[in-house]
């Protein structure tokens, strides 16, 4: 094979994994593990992040979810639409703007019943600032931004 077939094939080699579909629900590169392993009922239920335990773990949708107790993984599996995070995890943020980035467990907001997670501090107060409004957006995106 000459270097130009090869440079050929690296090329669509390249665009190939660029264009290819991301996950539902967000997990790291390295990590099947939805919310970053935080309780995502805990949320709800707590009122703040709580690390998930491996004994209670779930796999739906592709991810693991990990859960601080026995009984909000019931819940979870009893109405998960409820409490999986909006946009899959992603952060909400950058849905609005027609992209993608890792949604942080620790900067996180319930709005009307439901959680969003954010990149970092910074994109969730400029999130924060017109919820209404990037949700709307974000809506308009989700779920062909992952497409």
């Amino acid at each position: 094979m000459n270097v130009a077939k090869i440079a050929m094939f690296a090329g669509t080699l390249l665009l190939f994994t660029a264009a290819a579909a991301q996950d539902l629900i967000y997990t790291s590169f390295f990590s099947s593990s939805a919310v970053g392993g935080y309780d995502p009922v805990a949320y709800f239920t707590d009122g703040k992040p709580v690390k998930g335990d491996s004994r209670f773990k779930l796999r739906y949708k592709g991810a693991n979810w990990y859960f601080a107790s026995a009984g909000h993984r019931r819940m979870f599996q009893m109405n998960p639409g409820k409490y999986i995070p909006q946009y899959g995890g992603y952060c909400a943020w950058a849905v609005a703007h027609n992209d993608t980035a890792k949604g942080d467990p620790l900067q996180w907001t319930i709005h009307d019943g439901k959680l969003y997670l954010n990149y970092d501090q910074q994109t969730q107060a400029d999130w924060s600032a017109d919820r209404d409004h990037w949700i709307e957006a974000a809506d308009r995106y989700w779920p062909q931004v992952i497409q």
